[in-house]
């Protein structure tokens, strides 16, 4: 558990190694393990034989964050709040046994991890751009709970804390060594060391700021009226960005606000109580249970057909130099891969080049690469006009104009170089997979690869079975996602897939809503203030109302008879035929498009679609546009469109913007109560129609 050495300096080495597991967590477990150690620390002390203290580990990672199943699953107040103080207490014992302790940090300290490398008074990491740094737990809908929120305000002044701790950020080495969490960096594990100690014979005292008479928080304390108006900025940016739908932020800035007017120790107790109460918060559940467990089961393989061998894909060729293929070369040679990209002339080609160096450009300034890195980075990228150029890529994915026989044409050229093992993949958002797969010599060989705008930073792929679409290809098109670090789901060849389907319905009801006398901005800040990243009009401006109404024609074949028209239909035809305001890209649809300046909505709007002389229930009005999606994705589920309960939850989050506060389309029922959701959906029914049935599958779902 903890390795104890000491040398003749009297300096005492601290190694982590938590046995039966991959990396060191904080839990019940290592803070007991550390109770006898530390004791002993304090005997040594006070007979004189200890200098200083080097705290490390043996495994890969330095420590990683608590434990989040039992946070999951914590129900308790009081207990919540005593695990803090026990955390809090081993902790303030560490930096404080009367001798300077150094973090010397060889792998990545996240989290509750973090806490304890800021509970040592140096810092010293291997610089290494893979380790990640920080605090990342506002991401889980959580905040520090042992003293972190505090130590960085006293470290870094309260305003460079705020933003750390809400940003999320996971820092490279270079970059924490920037914005001030760490003290220097080391070539390796032995310069690391020598450093340690070096820095220790140097530095006999062990008192930390908050502990020192005289010593102040930097940049002032919130009685300072300069450092309370800024407080109140960030709280009115936070309500303009979050609509208090994410209680961690506001958590951490009250944090800031009141913990900087006391002392230390009851400024940790303020950081227990708030972070006790985001632990039994709703909002923290459906967060931890989406982007932790749902995440790993998807990761893990848990919807991957079985019975394949693990695909590692090292070439990869991309069809088309535009923003998308661009993107998806990005991603690729993030991780290690190399690619050939390819357009209809070398010097279009080249433009993804020009991409990946400004992309590489941006990691370097911020200290995520090394100059050696991005040399050797756009080493590995090829660009040409000639599909022979793929004959050793493991996977070609074509991300070309959105058109069926452009599509199936460069499918045919770049097929013809290709290998019997090699895979083809279609970055297609609209046309079927098997439609396409007519084209190809090897349709089992054949796959839908859904990259989301912008694909090198957005988390998700969509992988699409065809008709003909072998499970090995599935295996294989899975292992390609994970390999790029990107969150795989496994969809069915249905019209939408299954993003574009669900995410449609937010936007007809939306619509529908217009239709039905509701003022269009009350809709589009309602869809906000529910969560949803854009309002549903001007989500509907950015895809083209055409393709919007491609969609529904496409669930109209798919249902035949059975099909009911979405009422928003006939705006639709109206926007298109006789207004004319297919979008966005015409500069002219539900809002109007001025040079160098913010959309606005469409002026004239009203006249056409003249707001109702009634009330407006706005939780009405915010639960429709989050049911409609939520159907939309169970009956998905009964189709089998989707796979499983994870992949829909962080499918719709990732994939369109579900709210993350909610955890997902499915969570969402969970989070609302099961009966209490059907029972609102027959309600919803009987005024609004059968678009609110809720399918039969969700019972069995849940």
């Amino acid at each position: 558990m903890v390795r104890y050495s000491k040398d003749t300096d009297n300096i005492v080495t601290l190694s982590l190694n938590m046995k039966g597991r991959t990396v060191n967590v904080i839990n019940h477990e290592i803070g007991q393990a550390f109770l006898p150690v530390l004791e002993h620390l304090k005997m040594e002390k006070a007979r004189g034989g200890l200098r200083g203290v080097i705290l490390t580990s043996d495994k890969k990672t330095f420590l990683s964050g608590g434990d989040l199943e039992y946070l999951l699953n914590a129900e308790d107040a009081e207990e919540v709040f005593s695990f803090t103080e026990t955390l809090k207490k081993f902790l303030r014992d560490l930096e404080s046994p009367g001798v300077p302790v150094v973090a010397a940090i060889n792998g990545s300290a996240l989290g509750t991890g973090f806490e304890v490398a800021l509970a040592c008074h140096h810092r010293i990491v291997i610089d290494d751009p893979r380790i990640r740094l920080g605090h990342p737990e506002v991401n889980l809908g959580l905040m520090p709970g042992g003293g972190g929120v505090i130590r960085l305000m006293w470290l870094l002044g309260i305003e460079k804390a705020y933003t750390i701790l809400t940003s999320g950020h996971r820092y490279s080495p270079q970059e924490a060594m920037r914005v001030g969490i760490i003290d220097d960096l080391a070539k390796n594990r032995k310069e690391m060391l020598e450093k340690a100690k070096t820095w220790l014979l140097e530095n006999k005292e062990g008192r930390r700021p908050w502990d020192r008479e005289h010593e102040s928080i930097p940049g002032g304390t919130a009685k300072k009226a300069s450092v309370a108006a800024t407080i109140r900025n960030f709280s009115a940016q936070l309500a303009k960005l979050t609509h208090h739908n994410y209680p961690a932020p506001q958590a951490i800035l009250n944090v800031l606000f009141e913990g900087s007017k006391v002392d230390f120790d009851t400024a940790c107790k303020i950081e227990g109580r708030y972070y006790t109460s985001l632990v039994l918060s709703k909002a923290t559940k459906n967060m931890i249970k989406t982007f932790w467990f749902d995440y790993n089961a998807i990761k893990s393989g848990e919807n991957r057909p079985k019975g394949f061998g693990k695909f590692r894909p090292r070439k990869v060729g991309v069809i088309g130099a535009g923003m998308m293929g661009s993107g998806i070369a990005f991603a690729c040679l993030r991780q290690g891969l190399h690619v050939v990209l390819k357009d209809v002339s070398y010097l279009i080609a080249e433009r993804a080049r020009e991409y990946v160096r400004k992309k590489l450009d941006e990691l370097l300034e911020i200290g995520f690469i090394q100059e050696e890195d991005k040399i050797e980075t756009l080493s590995r990228i090829k660009t040409t006009e000639s599909s022979k150029e793929f004959e050793d890529c493991d996977l070609v994915i074509e991300a070309v104009f959105e058109n069926k026989m452009v599509k199936q044409k460069v499918t045919r050229e770049a097929e013809e170089f290709l290998d019997e093992y090699s895979l083809f993949a279609s970055n297609t958002v609209s046309i079927p997979i098997t439609q396409l797969a007519t084209a190809s010599v090897r349709p089992e060989n054949y796959v839908g690869l859904h990259f989301f705008h912008p694909a090198d930073e957005i988390p998700l792929v969509e992988i699409v079975k065809g008709e003909e679409t072998s499970d090995e290809t599935i295996a294989r098109a899975f292992d390609f996602v994970n390999a790029i670090h990107k969150v795989p789901i496994i969809v069915k060849d249905d019209w939408g897939f299954y993003a574009a389907r669900v995410q449609n319905t937010y936007i007809l009801e939306g619509i529908t809503m217009l239709q039905e006398g509701y003022p269009p901005a009350l809709i589009e800040n309602l869809g906000q203030k529910a969560g949803m990243p854009k309002g549903a009009l001007a989500l509907a401006d950015d895809l083209g109302l055409e393709l919007v109404l491609k969609y529904e024609n496409q669930a109209a074949v798919h249902y035949g008879n059975k099909y009911i028209q979405h009422p928003a239909v006939a705006v639709l035809h109206k926007m298109l035929k006789e207004l004319e305001r297919p979008g966005r890209q015409k500069r002219a649809g539900f809002f109007a498009y001025h040079e160098g300046a913010e959309r606005t909505i469409w002026p004239e709007l009203t006249e056409h679609f003249p707001p109702a002389d009634q009330e407006y229930d706005h939780e009405a009005i915010k639960e429709r546009l989050l049911f409609a999606q939520v159907i939309e994705a169970v009956w998905c589920m009964q189709e089998k469109v989707i796979r499983s309960v994870p992949a829909a939850n962080l499918g719709s989050v990732y994939g369109w913007g579900f709210p993350a506060f909610r955890g997902g389309v499915i969570q969402f029922v969970n989070d609302y109560g099961l009966d209490a959701f059907m029972a609102k959906c027959k309600a919803y029914e009987q005024t609004y129609g059968p678009r609110f049935k809720v399918p039969s599958f969700l019972r069995k779902l849940l």
